[in-house]
């Protein structure tokens, strides 16, 4: 049986604490789909193409690891996907309440899902997307953040 767990997000960008529980989660599943999901309350820094390429690039070697983005559901693309577990880090309480919340509304849509809920590696535990958009968009270096360039990056502002 082959073993798939989605790891959803906005990945708006994509940082290495994100680039940790993938690589943690392919020690647990055979294959880890990273889904950018499109959230219609949020506008975009970085366009869903660049990321994807930029996710790309850094997976790039590793045959287990795809990249795909979804509207709607989560639990829904997950199924879709032959997904049965999602993959969600937590990098505190704050964190958790959160995405047990969202962990029970997806087993509602698709009761086979499982959520399973790494702990962020304390090193990385500082790092937002919404810090490193800010950060980027007042031009700071955010290259410690990032497992990729920055090469021609597109922004949806």
């Amino acid at each position: 049986m082959n073993r798939i767990a989605l790891f959803p997000g906005s990945f708006d960008p994509f940082t290495k604490g994100h680039e940790d529980v993938v690589l943690r989660g392919l020690e647990l599943f055979d294959q880890v789909i990273i889904a950018i999901g499109t959230n219609s309350n949020k506008k975009r820094y970085f366009s869903i193409p660049y990321m994807m390429e930029r996710i790309g690039h850094t997976f790039e070697n590793e045959p287990r690891v795809s990249i795909t983005h979804f509207q709607g559901l989560t639990g829904m693309y997950a199924k879709e996907q032959g997904a049965k577990f999602l993959l969600r880090g937590l990098r505190n309480t704050t964190d958790f309440e959160y995405e047990n919340t969202i962990s029970l509304a997806n087993k509602h849509v698709f009761p086979g899902l499982e959520t399973v809920f790494l702990i962020t590696n304390s090193a990385l535990a500082g790092i937002s997307s919404s810090i490193v958009r800010d950060l980027h968009k007042y031009n700071a270096d955010v290259s410690s953040f990032l497992p990729y360039d920055l090469v021609n990056f597109v922004t949806e502002e």
